[in-house]
């Protein structure tokens, strides 16, 4: 196997080419996007164990100097009383990035090492002949490879073609919003994120150190909309929205709001319970196109840098059809687990009254006992112990 295509230029593309090339297999990139920009407003963390699956491809120091070093995650109550705090790791610390600045560091890194990117290129059609497979583009341009790669997002064309009676993506039940902040709440610490449990709502921020705040918040929804209605929602709307749901809270979110350039823009969450199989043929599926997670656990881009290298550790060890069934067997349960546990923790974002009152009496205690959240990061991809078959 020499050659590969990658669809998608999100995260799990990109590194995946890297990863790819480093066992010396030539990864060509698509990215359906005119160019790698990302959602306006939207951040995201990169843990300690995403972190460590770029360092396996030599990548991590391009996206650590994107972002900023993130020590610490900090809970608050409506009432502004602290229910615990947990690290992002051990130094060094997990990172908060741009998403387009994280897009934008990897594609530099990619291209960097002489891996094509071409912008522009919606894949519209599969075709696998037994010994290569065929990606067909809206562009009418083909390109023909030993693997093609589904690095395209929850609404993956590669999946449906994988998996052709995939259950749709699941919707969760809050919307996000985000912002950048011309103002620093007095209590901010650079370098730790404060997550508020609003009576409402749920939020928090980050204090940069260029002086601005980078917050999010994530209203409750009870149902689904239609994606138009929740991206043509104006910006006055937003701000009348988050204005309602947290100003009784002893939060700096309607303050943070007030400081923010519009306009703001919102999105509703998916996520991915479980996707029956990851390959068919000669394709395969990594990151958000196969397990795609809420943002509630913080994880989904550091899953699928995860994925990146353990599929190309697997193609460097194993025979093509062998490697894609000990990939997927070798990720599934990890992936699937993060998935349910942000699912969880998106639906108790704003419980009733009488769940807060539960939640501020164990929540301090379950945190001083123990780190709820360490399974998820304490995970390193190996790069250098070879990779054996496992049992089917």
């Amino acid at each position: 196997m020499t050659r590969a295509i990658v669809v998608g230029g999100g995260v799990a593309g990109p590194v995946a080419a890297m990863a790819l090339q480093r066992v010396g297999i030539e990864a060509t990139v698509h990215e359906a996007q005119p160019e790698p920009a990302g959602d306006v407003g939207a951040w995201l963390g990169v843990q300690v164990n995403g972190l460590a699956a770029l360092r396996a491809v030599g990548a991590e120091d391009a996206v650590r100097a994107a972002g900023i070093p993130t020590h610490a995650i900090q809970f608050r109550n409506a009432a502004g009383r602290v229910l615990g705090a947990l690290p992002t790791g051990d130094p060094p610390a997990g990172i908060s990035l741009r998403r387009s600045d994280l897009y934008r560091a990897l594609h530099a890194e990619a291209q960097r090492r002489g891996i094509e990117v071409r912008y522009g290129s919606r894949l519209t059609g599969v075709h696998d002949t037994g010994d290569g497979v065929t990606a067909e583009f809206a562009d009418g341009r083909t390109q023909t490879a030993d693997l093609l790669v589904g690095a395209d997002g929850v609404r993956s064309t590669v999946r449906a073609w994988v998996d052709p009676g995939c259950p749709p993506p699941r919707f969760v039940p809050v919307l996000n919003t985000a912002g950048y902040a011309d103002h620093v709440p007095a209590d901010a610490e650079v370098g730790r994120l404060t997550m508020y449990f609003g009576r409402r709502g749920f939020g928090g921020y980050l204090a940069a150190p260029d002086g601005t705040t980078w917050w999010f918040a994530n209203p409750p929804l009870d149902r689904e909309l239609p994606h138009g209605e929740v991206a043509g929602t104006p910006d006055l709307r937003w701000r009348a929205l988050l204005y309602d749901l947290h100003r009784g809270d002893r939060s700096p979110l309607v303050e943070l709001v007030e400081a923010t350039p519009g306009p703001l823009r919102g999105w509703t969450t998916y996520d991915l319970p479980t996707v029956r199989r990851w390959s068919r043929g000669r394709a395969v599926l990594v990151g958000d196109a196969a397990h795609a997670t809420s943002p509630a656990a913080g994880q989904g881009s550091s899953l699928a840098m995860e994925d990146a290298v353990v599929l190309a550790r697997c193609l460097r060890d194993l025979p093509a059809a062998e490697a894609l069934r000990v990939y997927e067997g070798l990720r599934r349960a990890r992936a699937e687990r993060v998935v349910a546990q942000a699912h969880r923790t998106s639906a108790a974002k704003s419980p009733p009254a009488v769940g807060r009152l539960v939640r501020d009496a164990v929540m301090p205690l379950v945190l001083r006992a123990r780190d709820p959240q360490a399974w998820m990061r304490d995970h390193d991809v190996d790069w250098d112990t070879p990779v054996t078959a496992v049992p089917r």
